[in-house]
């Protein structure tokens, strides 16, 4: 039987310190400031992922940050979901989105991938039909940078993205609970 009103958020990334603070790992960033923010429990080591647990809102709340680098990313959260018998429908996943403008977000329930290797993982796993919380960080060639996109999701964010950044990450952090409410009204 499925564990009711409990939610999933998964902020995607990629574990060790040479990938802190790139644009690949805002997920990771946007769950630790609701970690620290909403003084959720220690992290724990579970399903080849941090996992961490809180109420939002009165909603039983699971963090999840997958250390399987991001083309695994689904090989953490299907056994978690499997494990506290939460369905897809209660996962949101945090994402960095290149087809979005540093800063903007937008909140989608399934869809494609877009090239996104963290994405690819998890709807091989689960299905595409989990919600998603897609954090723009731009692609290099609308903002004519001469470099590969690898290059660019794994570089640092700069001092101007993170004056965007930092605020909607906070924004995030400041009305999560409402985003959990939101994902079961358009589900």
């Amino acid at each position: 039987m499925p564990q009711a009103d409990a939610v999933v958020v998964v902020g995607l990334g990629n574990p060790g310190g040479e990938y802190a603070h790139t644009r690949h790992n805002i997920g990771f960033m946007v769950v630790d400031a609701i970690h620290e923010r909403h003084g959720f429990a220690p992290w724990r080591l579970r399903y080849e992922g941090l996992v961490s647990e809180g109420i939002l809102d009165g909603t039983k709340c699971y963090l999840v940050k997958p250390q399987t680098f991001m083309n695994l990313s689904g090989t953490c959260v299907q056994p978690l979901l499997q494990f506290y018998k939460i369905p897809i429908s209660d996962v949101i996943v945090i994402h960095d989105e290149l087809d979005l403008d540093v800063g903007e977000m937008r909140m989608k329930q399934g869809g494609g991938d877009a090239g996104h290797n963290g994405l690819k993982s998890i709807s091989r796993a689960l299905g595409g039909t989990y919600h998603r919380l897609r954090i723009g960080i731009g692609h290099p060639r609308r903002l004519n940078l001469p470099i590969d996109v690898s290059d660019y999701v794994l570089g640092k964010i700069t001092a101007d993205e993170q004056k965007i950044i930092v605020p909607i990450i906070e924004k995030i952090v400041e009305h999560v609970g409402d985003i959990c409410v939101l994902k079961k009204l358009i589900a």
